[in-house]
């Protein structure tokens, strides 16, 4: 089984799992400078990591940030086709990687006659996303807690 059959496989049982991606393929910056900002980024809660992201001076953090909009995107709509609600403040950054892509090959001239090669890299970007489970349950007991106590508390000021 080849790298791209894997990594695809494992993709594909992450969303089963009910989890949502984005991936952005070529992006025209090299893989370190894009690791510097998915390392900032990696682990954290998704408006913490737009809020990271907004304001870094780097180029390669807003084709980060297109990304992770990209996927919170993906996630909201899943939830919309699934009719199960997600909140995006729960959501994380579970996994969060930045590939080697296929490099473009320019030549410079150099000194007698000679041509140079210059490698331009370009990189893949590949966000997945996930629900605290703990932040999840929270909500979910909340909300069915007002929905519980909502109709006794509205019926009681009416008599009043």
């Amino acid at each position: 089984m080849s790298e791209r059959s894997r990594v695809r496989a494992a993709r594909h049982a992450a969303e089963r799992k009910g989890v949502s991606s984005a991936i952005q393929r070529t992006t025209r910056q090299s893989p370190y400078k894009m690791r510097l900002v998915i390392d900032q980024i990696r682990g954290k809660d998704v408006n913490e990591a737009l809020g990271l992201l907004r304001f870094s001076k780097k180029l390669a953090a807003k084709q980060i940030e297109k990304v992770l909009n990209s996927a919170v995107a993906n996630a909201e709509f899943k939830s919309r086709e699934g009719n199960e609600p997600v909140d995006v403040d729960t959501l994380y950054i579970s996994h969060a990687i930045v590939n080697e892509g296929p490099a473009l090959r320019r030549f410079m001239p150099a000194a007698q006659g000679r041509a140079t090669p210059i490698r331009k890299r370009t990189s893949h970007v590949e966000i997945i996303l996930d629900a605290h489970a703990e932040k999840l349950r929270a909500t979910r007991s909340a909300r069915s807690a007002e929905r519980s106590t909502a109709p006794a508390s509205s019926s009681s000021r009416s008599k009043g």
